[in-house]
């Protein structure tokens, strides 16, 4: 058996503590990659092993001969055990076959789903053998099931990567981006700005490279067809607060199931810190635009330059009518430096966030020669490397630990550098020095690395003794940034001591019932993509209270949830693959022409290159089937 097969042997069924207790909870057994766990013994393990193997074969992609063939067979001989017309030759025939899928299937999905069924007939042998002999039909069960895969685990949104990419193989654009979205409204957006967890999960990394996965989300965005919708009839029965991605994808997911809703954003324009956070050489605004006329195209209103809170109540949107209310509103404060002078108001002094948000709305918020910039994470980089195209000359970043505990896109980073910023490491800024109200230089602190802290990274420590003067005409800083809600709910609906909204994690619903919230006013400062993630899990659970049900996760996205959780903890196993491809990196502008403009950077990749990229994909899979 292979290695990939070896190192996942039997680890549920001899030990089932290795699986969430969620599972537990609401199941009664669940069979996939790791063999079968169950928790009640009057399961019908024949069964459950009938279902897996028939979803197993749902799931084929059928470019191998074992799992095509092989595991076809094996679901065929099930079905008539499970029918009382089974035979313990073909029995045995399941045994055999099974082990060759688990050793021969080119991809994941063939090799753990025949482990699995070997597992079962060999574990449980005797009660296949038993029904055999009974030849009488055996009674079906009530299943839940969900496809995993590693980089599916590592997606915030849980976007099922495998199938669109493999969508996108077989020439399929608009069936790859219909997967997409299911789980992601913005791909445009995504494909532009994701910091990519995926592709570090990735398990063709281990062989190679990881396949693109960002660039191929793109492309299937890019080039799928206008969005025609009929704007949905009647009264809005859900207010969102936000039109940030959180409140842009609980719009959507509402409207695709036919409730309809308002926005209220207190900005001029719908995106949130996508909008007037991230550049336009990074995410130029008419993309962004295309994927906000999508959302109004289902009948969404959005109403600007609302601020909640004082043109409107919680208690006045739900005494207007509204049903439920979604609360998306995005962490817009820039987090304090605790450097003296932050606060004195100077010329030349001027958040990030802030700075960035004059840019997006066509102002030059700084002019001079020499910007220092404080932080190590992307908001900073959008912030040197806008600084660069403004004109200014000397643009340095000011970061208290090395390079390499940077959290910025390495790929941010390295285009940065390209561009002429300076990266001035482990220091720390103490004093803003000024003359006549203007900014004049930065009194740092050089650091040391002590131990790691609770993130981690290893601690910067101060170096006493150690204060020098950087001469600068403006200083940005951009450590983070914050969300305070306190302020804005009524008393009855429970902040957090950090100020943030308190929500259940499954169905975002607040103390209040009619109250959701989601994104960086409940997770504190995040990325995009996770705030997509918490809007359609918002819509989700507004659907079902709407209908007077019960907001809790049905059964298919426990079983996901528990599952994927089970995959982010689990080693891989080295991939049994020959053969190495470069990876598709789309073109980019160079350096001395890019920093003359706000133009995108990152040039499109044509069809057959994403279909060229789309083959480097191992599909790994996962089937997991839970008996309820």
């Amino acid at each position: 058996m292979t290695d990939a097969a070896v190192a996942v042997a039997g680890t549920w069924t001899t030990d089932p503590s290795r699986l969430p207790d969620e599972l537990s909870s609401t199941f009664r057994g669940v069979m996939g990659w790791g063999g079968v766990a169950v928790w009640d013994e009057s399961v019908d393990i024949v069964d459950l092993t009938r279902e897996f193997a028939a979803r197993t074969v749902q799931e084929c992609c059928g470019q191998c001969f074992p799992c095509r063939i092989g595991m076809h067979e094996v679901a065929d001989i099930l079905e008539e055990i499970c029918e009382g017309k089974g035979t313990e030759a073909r029995l045995q025939r399941a045994l055999e076959l099974s082990r060759h899928v688990a050793e021969a299937s080119r991809c994941d999905l063939g090799r753990t789903g025949g482990y699995a069924v070997l597992e079962s007939l060999e574990q449980h042998h005797d009660r296949f053998v038993s029904a055999v002999r009974a030849q009488q039909p055996l009674p079906r069960g009530r299943y839940a099931s969900a496809v995993v895969a590693p980089c599916m685990a590592a997606c915030p949104a849980g976007v099922d990567i495998p199938a669109y990419v493999e969508q996108l193989r077989i020439d399929e654009v608009e069936r790859s981006a219909e997967a997409v979205r299911r789980r992601c409204p913005m791909p445009a957006t995504i494909g532009r700005v994701c910091v990519r967890p995926c592709e570090d999960a990735c398990r063709r990394g281990s062989v190679d490279e990881p396949v693109a996965i960002r660039t191929l989300k793109r492309f299937v965005a890019d080039s799928e067809a206008e969005a025609v919708a009929d704007p949905l009839p009647g009264k809005p029965r859900v207010a969102i607060i936000g039109a940030g991605p959180a409140g842009l994808a609980c719009a959507y997911y509402l409207g695709s199931d036919g409730i309809k809703s308002t926005i209220f954003e207190a900005l001029p324009e719908a995106g949130g810190m996508a909008a007037v956070g991230i550049p336009d050489y990074r995410l130029p605004r008419e993309v962004l635009r295309g994927e906000v006329e999508r959302v109004e195209a289902l009948g969404v209103e959005i109403k600007y330059n609302f601020r909640f809170g004082v043109d409107a109540t919680m208690d006045d949107l739900l005494a207007d009518g509204y049903e439920a209310v979604f609360v998306a509103v995005g962490a817009h404060q820039s987090a304090r430096m605790g450097c003296e002078g932050e606060d004195a108001g100077y010329d030349g002094f001027m958040p990030g966030v802030e700075f960035l948000r004059e840019i997006a709305f066509g102002k030059t918020p700084l002019t001079g020669e020499t910007m220092l910039v404080i932080g190590g994470g992307n908001v900073a980089m959008d912030c040197v490397r806008s600084a660069r195209r403004l004109g200014f000359d000397d643009v340095k970043l000011l970061y208290r630990r090395t390079e390499a505990e940077m959290p910025a896109d390495p790929v941010e980073i390295a285009e940065a550098k390209e561009e002429g910023v300076e990266m001035v490491t482990l220091v720390a800024p103490t004093k803003i020095i000024a003359e006549d109200g203007a900014v004049k230089g930065l009194e740092c602190r050089r650091m040391q690395l002590g131990e790691p802290d609770a993130s981690g990274r290893r601690r910067p420590e101060p170096i006493e003794g150690s204060e020098f003067v950087i001469p600068c005409d403006c200083i940005v800083p951009a450590i983070g940034q914050v969300c305070s809600v306190d302020q804005l709910m009524p008393s009855h609906v429970e902040v957090s001591k950090w100020k943030t909204l308190e929500v259940d994690p499954l169905t975002m619903q607040s103390s209040d019932p009619r109250v959701f919230g989601g994104g960086d006013c409940y997770t504190g400062p995040s990325s995009l993509v996770a705030a997509l993630a918490a809007g359609r899990r918002a819509a989700v659970s507004i659907d079902a209270f709407l209908k007077g049900c019960d907001p809790a996760p049905a059964l298919e996205e426990r079983l996901e949830h528990a599952m994927l959780a089970v995959v982010r903890d689990e080693v891989q196993a080295p991939i049994p693959f020959t053969g190495s491809t470069e990876k598709l990196r789309p073109l980019v502008v160079p350096p001395d022409v890019r920093i003359q403009c706000f133009d995108e950077v990152e040039g499109p990749v044509t069809a057959a290159e994403a279909r060229r990229e789309a083959e480097r994909c191992l599909r790994c899979y996962r089937i997991a089937v839970g008996v309820v």
